[in-house]
């Protein structure tokens, strides 16, 4: 949950309203896009619930922890076992295979390793992976890496999830596979995730849809509100 949350950044003598007063609130579990154009606020409002911005003024909350109050440590202690990360560009260690890759953030969260490799093996065959464990990325195609970014996303059982563009750097195809795993995983494991996109596809499966401009939330509605066509959206009624 967001409450009037104001990210103001200075250029020189220009102040620019990257948020404006920001109230959303998201259900556990819930599956929510963010849409809008650039500059509207949207990655500003990600990056904020995701603690990887502090804003102005304003509280973050999850599970009643006001991430805006937090200092390094404890944001870093929250990013690890709260919050899991998908990237359009998968940002997995090149020099790591799938296994470490998916490895790694359980060992920072503190679980021993030979549980941590089991559950990292667990989460990789859930992901279509299980044959691909000691590959590197880049003997993996663009949806296996992303496979592998989101099998490394639920590795410590977030209660968050945050995806940003997750299939923007895929063709339909894999993006579509892409699109329908982070829902089977959100619906499976109960996560609350959390996609910044302008994916129409990925908008077809989600809860609610917030729109974003100039800084404030345009509007919220639910999926069945609103009508979902090729390089359309409009509201039904």
């Amino acid at each position: 949950m967001t409450r009037d949350v104001v990210k103001v950044y200075r250029m020189g003598d220009t102040e620019v309203r990257a948020l404006d007063g920001v109230d959303v609130t998201i259900r556990t579990g819930e599956y929510i896009s963010i849409m809008g154009p650039s500059g509207s606020g949207k990655t500003t409002l990600f990056n904020a619930i995701g603690g990887l911005m502090k804003p102005t003024s304003g509280n973050v909350f999850i599970d009643e922890i006001d991430v805006a109050q937090l200092d390094a440590n404890e944001l870093a202690w929250l990013r690890c076992r709260k919050i899991g990360y998908i990237f359009q560009s998968y940002n997995i260690v090149k020099v790591m295979t799938a296994l470490e890759n998916v490895t790694l953030p359980m060992l920072f969260g503190g679980v021993p390793p030979d549980e941590a490799q089991d559950r990292a093996v667990e989460i990789l065959e859930r992901v279509g992976l299980g044959d691909r464990l000691l590959h590197t990325p880049k003997e993996l195609s663009g949806g296996q890496q992303q496979r592998v970014a989101i099998a490394r996303a639920f590795a410590n059982n977030p209660a968050i999830i945050l995806a940003d563009e997750p299939t923007a750097n895929l063709d339909i195809h894999t993006g579509e596979e892409i699109i329908s795993l982070m829902k089977e995983m959100n619906r499976e494991r109960g996560v609350t995730v959390i996609c910044s996109t302008h994916d129409h596809k990925m908008l077809d499966i989600s809860d609610r849809i917030v729109w974003m401009r100039d800084g404030k939330v345009q509007k919220i509605a639910r999926r069945d509100e609103v009508d979902i066509e090729i390089n359309t959206m409009k509201d039904k009624g």
